[in-house]
């Protein structure tokens, strides 16, 4: 057996001022087969590129991925800590994620900065509120999404990052 590619991970938990949370939608298993229904919402960002800092890496993300261009020091955090094992075109990876707060974000989503792959995923995006989140059947990342969320929209992160699912 192969071991996983450890792959660390910059993440930001985008909110509008109505405290919405800013997801994309993950539709891709596999670069060679095409998109399918969405298979879990999850929050902007990825890998961290040789020479990168973790804020780096997100400020990068947020700019490819949605449009948003921010200065590092805009972020807050880090707020989460996440380790998720998983398959992605056969290759096993295990993720080492590591999550900001951006708030007060008002913002429309423009794709034009994203990669290869991440145009041929095809990703909606959708700005969900709390209780949308808690009331969905829909699947999140991190899983305890719904849970976590409040103590991040009550307000300034204060102490260390917490590990989440």
């Amino acid at each position: 057996m192969n071991r996983p590619w450890v792959r660390p991970t910059a993440r930001v938990v985008v909110i509008d001022p109505a405290g919405r949370v800013l997801l994309l939608g993950a539709r891709l298993t596999d670069p060679a087969l095409p998109p399918g229904d969405v298979l879990f919402w999850y929050t902007p960002g990825g890998g961290v590129e040789d020479g990168e800092s973790l804020r780096e890496a997100a400020v990068r993300e947020l700019a490819e991925e949605i449009g948003l261009v921010v200065p590092p020091s805009a972020l807050e955090g880090p707020v989460w800590l996440r380790r998720h094992l998983g398959a992605f075109a056969g290759v096993d990876i295990d993720s080492r994620e590591t999550f900001f707060v951006l708030r007060d974000v008002v913002h429309e989503v423009d794709p034009a900065g994203r990669t290869e792959l991440e145009v041929l995923g095809e990703e909606p995006h959708r700005w969900w509120s709390a209780e949308e989140i808690a009331t969905s059947t829909e699947v999140f990342a991190p899983g305890d999404l719904a849970d976590r969320l409040p103590e991040l929209l009550a307000g300034p992160w204060a102490g260390p990052p917490r590990v989440v699912l």
